[in-house]
């Protein structure tokens, strides 16, 4: 894809969204090649989203323009690769569980930082899909207070459905639960990641703060 359509791409994403709301694009660049990555910043992404910590290791160091964006890990983080990930990520938006909460904190700690993650949250209850239950709220604030780590926020991905009534749901049960955890806390969270290519636009009625885009700017996946 040239870089033209990158750009047009991702201006098209840009202009679809309520101005008013100031909503994060995070580029979703799984499988995409470190050039198409530098279209996509030299477009205008400053927030990318990689799934995995190997490819990300072996992508980065080839992107030129890569200080000009935040890092973001999107996937599921193996614990083994947990060092790995807070040196290569700017965030961690996939913390499903309190041992993967403390094993990143505990590996924070000793590189003397504070790691910024996103605790995911399974708003579906589809089997396939990681992340804490939406009535896991307890377990939710107590990885918050693992003081290697500082949650932002709370990440879900829609039902795989075409049911948009289904996926709305998902999605306002998720804003819910992400309000009632703010009156809990005393440093608020300010990120609800929600939303990616094809429900986005629900995503943002109901709440979201930070959308995952990656076919509706490169194109589909060879």
């Amino acid at each position: 894809m040239e870089m033209k359509t990158i750009a047009q791409n991702l201006k098209a994403v840009q202009n679809s969204l309520p101005k008013q709301q100031n909503i994060k694009i995070v580029v979703v660049t799984k499988t995409r090649t470190p050039k198409e990555i530098e279209e996509a910043i030299a477009a205008g992404a400053r927030f990318i989203g990689e799934n995995r910590v190997q490819e990300a290791e072996n992508k980065f160091s080839k992107i030129k323009n890569l200080d000009l964006v935040e890092k973001r890990l999107i996937g599921r983080l193996q614990t083994n690769k947990v060092n790995k990930a807070i040196k290569l990520f700017d965030v961690i938006d996939s913390v499903d569980s309190p041992r993967l909460a403390s094993k990143i904190s505990k590996a924070a700690q000793r590189q003397h930082k504070k790691q910024r993650v996103l605790v995911q949250v399974n708003s579906s209850g589809e089997t396939t899909k990681a992340g804490f239950n939406l009535k896991d709220k307890k377990s939710i604030i107590e990885c918050i207070k693992n003081e290697g780590i500082l949650v932002e926020g709370l990440m879900t991905m829609g039902p795989n459905t075409q049911q948009i009534k289904k996926v709305e749901r998902a999605f306002i049960n998720t804003k819910n639960l992400f309000d009632e955890i703010n009156n809990e806390i005393k440093t608020k969270m300010t990120t609800l990641s929600m939303g990616m290519s094809g429900d986005f636009k629900v995503a943002i009625k109901s709440g979201s703060t930070s959308i995952r885009v990656g076919t509706a700017i490169f194109g589909p996946r060879s």
